[in-house]
């Protein structure tokens, strides 16, 4: 059979399309759109015009694709954007009218669970206990974790596009933005840090997203020899970022203007606006937790609920999101 799995989330609508034989997958097509749902209404719990319209013009782009692959089922769902505005439900049922695709609300304690499944199937494990990071538009989830289970995990109010709302930073974010994100932060993850030293973490994986954009913005910038054309980035399953290089691309991120973020290879254009936020939130996350290393996984959210789908099969239970 052919599923398809939508993730709607606050930047991106992402789209995923696999031959499922048995317990294996086979993925026929991969996409995803720039929508930037949160953009003008994330902080007031809303989806204002345009981006309501850009979301429905996606997702009719994405439905052209379901139907050229001849798709038996499709699994879509919504995360923080959907989830905590006001008139996400309106956006749910104009979906339906306009494309017959039906959306699914799911938690930030289903989304974590999801992200667990989908890092697990990409990073190899240990029963070392490991946090992992998403760093949403709307939301960002923490889990610890390690091989066996999900030990801990809480979705927080942290999203890059929400923060870029919240601090409404200059080109390039001045000291004292920086001073002011710094204390909301600070203030925000009081409830992280006494858990974190709990249990020990000094490895956090980061997943997909802005990670992504990180890894390949380091294979540009520093492991390409000095006059070699550089080849196409080709994304590794269990890359673990040099500490040094990761820290001055950070540092380089933040002290940037727009205009500079434009030109930085690896760097996709919808991450241009909210990279400050994302790279401010991870230079924290790795200095106020003292963690020692930092891995990436290409997989995420979609991929969590392919596995998930998947596991239903083996059970030969009927797949539902709750």
């Amino acid at each position: 059979m052919k599923l398809g799995i939508i993730d709607i989330g606050t930047n991106s609508f992402k789209l995923l399309i696999v031959t499922i034989k048995k317990d294996t997958y086979e993925v026929v097509h991969k996409d995803k759109l720039s929508v930037k749902l949160g953009e003008g209404g994330i902080k007031g719990g809303f989806i204002a015009h345009s981006p309501f319209l850009r979301g429905i013009n996606a997702l009719k782009a994405h439905k052209k694709m379901l139907d050229l692959h001849e798709v038996d089922k499709v699994i879509a769902f919504a995360t923080a954007a959907i989830r905590d505005a006001e008139n996400g439900k309106e956006f749910i049922k104009k979906v339906k009218q306009e494309t017959d695709i039906d959306i699914t609300i799911i938690s930030g304690d289903k989304e974590a669970s999801l992200i667990y499944d989908g890092v697990k199937s990409c990073v190899p494990m240990t029963e070392e206990k490991v946090l992992v990071i998403d760093i949403g538009g709307g939301s960002t989830e923490f889990i610890i974790c390690n091989k066996s289970r999900i030990i801990w995990k809480k979705s927080f109010q942290l999203g890059a596009a929400r923060l870029l709302e919240e601090i409404n930073p200059s080109e390039p974010i001045t000291k004292e933005e920086k001073e002011k994100f710094k204390q909301y932060i600070k203030t925000a993850l009081n409830e992280l840090v006494p858990i974190i030293k709990e249990h020990k973490i000094q490895t956090i994986i980061g997943s997909s997203g802005t990670f992504d954009s990180l890894a390949e913005m380091i294979y540009y910038k520093y492991e390409t020899p000095a006059g070699v054309k550089a080849k196409k980035y080709d994304p590794k399953n269990d890359y673990i970022f040099d500490k040094e290089h990761l820290d001055e691309l950070l540092k380089g991120i933040i002290k940037s203007n727009i205009d500079e973020r434009m030109d930085m290879k690896g760097l996709a254009t919808m991450r241009v606006e909210m990279i400050v936020m994302s790279s401010l939130l991870i230079k924290h996350i790795i200095k106020r937790l003292g963690i020692k290393t930092v891995r990436l996984s290409n997989y995420s959210l979609k991929e969590g609920m392919l596995v998930d789908y998947i596991r239903h099969i083996k059970l030969n239970k009927e797949y539902a999101l709750s």
